[in-house]
């Protein structure tokens, strides 16, 4: 069933604008769930004049980088492993927040907290991932210096992190999506950190939505028209949860079923109309800043890697 006829949808609201310069967009397919309005938005990309949509696999290993590089026009990532790459210039664009919360920091026995982890042994995707980036921010905002932990990069996937922490290879690790879930249901470690619910992590955002910044450029009435068929999946995700988890059930992007509806139900999908993206990338950007790990200043990077006029006009437009 497509999602149009699914939630009733129709495509009156994006006649206002031109037609969309290009007809194909291509999106990122990682495998997190969180990332649900993308992948609900495929139908809702249909309504807005772009024909062809095409889910570019990727894994879950250096999205940025492949924005950069043009694999890919536009995706959700979180916003912490936004920063370096626009630190470093790099050819991408902050678009929009979408949604808070995903991330949760695991710990044995040896942590109850996020000072305990100096000394400690800490796994995470790779080293420069967002679980990296935002642990490490984490680290600064207590006073603490990255250095101080042992980490402990995976090798392949997003599984490699999970996996060293339940076999007890590490101390402490960063799940998100459905990761959080399943340590739950198989009662492994405890949570020191849940950035949904837990200042101040829980008042900004995790996941954004980025883009090829010549992407932007030269075509932006398609980027408008994406921007808001992901932003109107991003309201559907918060006002009908068990459908969308239905929908990512029946698609086969988490097919088991009531880890989907959790997490989808678990995340402030509607924080894309009322948080301050600026405020996240600044945030962020102040940590890492004092302890080392970028070289320009939050006010600098805002510059050379946001553009937030298309948020600005969908908030105007989609208010009600």
């Amino acid at each position: 069933m497509g999602t149009a006829a699914f939630l009733g949808l129709r495509a009156h609201a994006a006649t206002a604008d031109p037609p969309p310069e290009i007809k194909k967009i291509r999106l990122l397919h990682v495998p997190a769930i969180c990332h649900a309005p993308q992948y609900l938005a495929e139908e809702l990309l249909h309504l807005e004049g772009i024909t062809e949509v095409e889910y570019v696999p990727f894994g879950t290993r250096y999205i940025p980088d492949a924005l950069a590089a043009s694999k890919a026009d536009m995706s959700m990532w979180n916003a912490t492993e936004l920063i370096p790459h626009m630190d470093a210039n790099k050819p991408i664009v902050a678009l929009a927040g979408v949604h808070g919360g995903c991330f949760e920091v695991f710990g044995n026995e040896r942590v109850r907290s996020i000072r305990d982890l100096k000394g400690k042994t800490v796994a995470v995707t790779y080293l420069g991932g967002g679980d990296h980036i935002l642990l490490s921010s984490m680290l600064a905002y207590v006073g603490m210096d990255p250095r101080d932990v042992d980490w402990m990069p995976g090798t392949t996937s997003l599984l490699d992190a999970m996996d060293a922490f339940t076999r007890g290879k590490a101390d402490a690790f960063v799940g998100f999506a459905q990761q959080p879930v399943e340590m739950r249901a198989r009662k492994i470690g405890h949570v020191i950190v849940n950035t949904t619910t837990d200042r101040p992590w829980s008042q900004y955002y995790c996941c954004m939505l980025a883009a090829n910044r010549e992407f932007t450029q030269r075509y932006p009435v398609t980027t408008r028209r994406a921007l808001r068929a992901i932003l109107k999946a991003a309201d559907i995700c918060d006002n009908q949860p068990l459908q969308v988890a239905r929908f990512l059930s029946e698609k086969l992007y988490e097919p088991r079923y009531k880890i989907g509806r959790e997490v989808v139900q678990s995340l402030p999908y509607n924080r894309w109309r009322e948080a301050n993206p600026e405020d996240t990338i600044r945030f962020y950007a102040l940590r890492l800043h004092e302890v080392g790990m970028i070289k320009n200043t939050p006010q600098r990077l805002i510059a050379q890697g946001t553009d937030w006029r298309f948020l600005n006009e969908l908030r105007k437009e989609l208010k009600a």
